[in-house]
């Protein structure tokens, strides 16, 4: 049996080594993950205590439109509730869109290096990928829009990006917005929103109203719940009547549900968990300023940074020494790690092991 034609190409996503699988590999008990860019400092309490009381009703199905989340989203976004779409995570929302919107052969425009799933999912999707280069680690929405043709179905903008750590302007965007062909949709990815403290950063929500665009968010980043898989998006009621229309039936789970809704008020944990980044990302700045290391100032809850000689030789030292980080080879950067933030003792014993290592 032979599978469909666009996906004989594809690379699967190779997501970071698991703690306990790194653990039983090379035979050790202290291992620490800076490699997937989760939040090191747990879930929120709140979100715990809910779902162990909730924990004896998971016989019962989800209920399939989240109905109270949906309704605390609504009210703490000030939209109305069938402007959101749930998913299994920021990445189900990637595929609904292009399962929505996206026919085989149409265009789907993305930036390279960005979040690989853009591609891959597009891909999938039998789409024709046209890649535009960032510049200076940033978005060149300049040259993104030159690149839209009257093909062109999609684009997507990760805001701030990953891998790259940075942000695209509110002048930059609303710039590339202004006059967009009307079968263009706009996908703005904004897992890492909560830890942007820039001014002339822009809210996707802001744009919604006025042009197709979708702005997903996710609970995985500064909520701490990357287990529970649960991301929404944000649009025009028509633009999220049809991405349901694709959703599968009870796609997120109810611990996920009760786990975001706790979560969601849990302002304590939030604020924690912004200043606690921010001061592990300026002890990175810091010490790589000492090592003269070249890094991307970042706006996000990881670094990128330059070793200067290949990576992954790096990151398997580092990984022998328990210590995991994300090799940035697959996005083409061969020569650059992504550490994620983590709890004091972690970042310096981060930092003392890249010493170590030969640095």
């Amino acid at each position: 049996m032979l599978p469909r034609k666009s996906i004989l190409n594809i690379k699967p996503y190779q997501p970071g080594k698991p703690i306990e699988e790194v653990k039983r590999e090379l035979g050790l008990k202290d291992v620490i993950k800076m490699a997937s860019n989760e939040n090191p400092f747990g879930p929120s309490p709140r979100a715990v205590a809910a779902i162990k009381k909730y924990l004896a009703d998971i016989n019962r199905y989800p209920e399939g439109g989240c109905f109270y989340l949906r309704q605390a989203l609504a009210k703490k976004l000030k939209v109305k509730p069938e402007q959101l779409v749930f998913g299994n995570g920021s990445d189900e929302l990637i595929i609904l869109a292009l399962r929505a919107f996206v026919n085989e052969g149409d265009e789907v425009v993305v930036a390279t290096p960005t979040f690989l799933i853009y591609e891959i999912a597009s891909a999938v999707q039998g789409a024709r990928i046209k890649k535009v280069p960032t510049r200076y680690f940033k978005y060149d929405l300049n040259a993104m829009r030159a690149a839209i043709t009257k093909n062109t179905k999609l684009v997507f903008i990760a805001n701030p990006d990953n891998p790259n750590s940075t942000y695209v302007t509110r002048y930059e965007l609303e710039k590339f917005l202004k006059g967009l062909p009307g079968e263009t949709l706009v996908f703005i990815d904004e897992a890492y929103f909560d830890y942007v403290e820039e001014r002339d950063y822009p809210s996707g929500l802001d744009y919604i109203s006025k042009n197709n665009v979708i702005v997903t968010r996710s609970f995985s980043k500064s909520y701490g719940l990357a287990g529970l898989r649960v991301g929404y998006a944000v649009s025009s009621p028509g633009i999220a009547r049809y991405m349901e229309s694709v959703r599968e039936p009870f796609n997120v789970n109810s611990i996920a549900q009760v786990g975001a809704l706790a979560a969601l008020k849990d302002k304590k944990f939030l604020s924690k968990t912004k200043k606690m980044t921010q001061q592990g990302k300026r002890f990175f700045y810091s010490e790589f300023k000492k090592l003269g290391l070249r890094y991307v100032p970042s706006v996000t809850n990881f670094v990128l940074f330059e070793v200067g000689k290949d990576a992954g030789q790096m990151c398997r030292k580092l990984l022998k020494k328990g210590v995991i980080v994300r090799n940035m080879k697959a996005w083409g950067l061969d020569t650059f790690i992504r550490v994620t933030v983590g709890m004091e003792k972690e970042n310096k014993r981060f930092i003392k092991e890249l010493k170590k290592a030969g640095i």
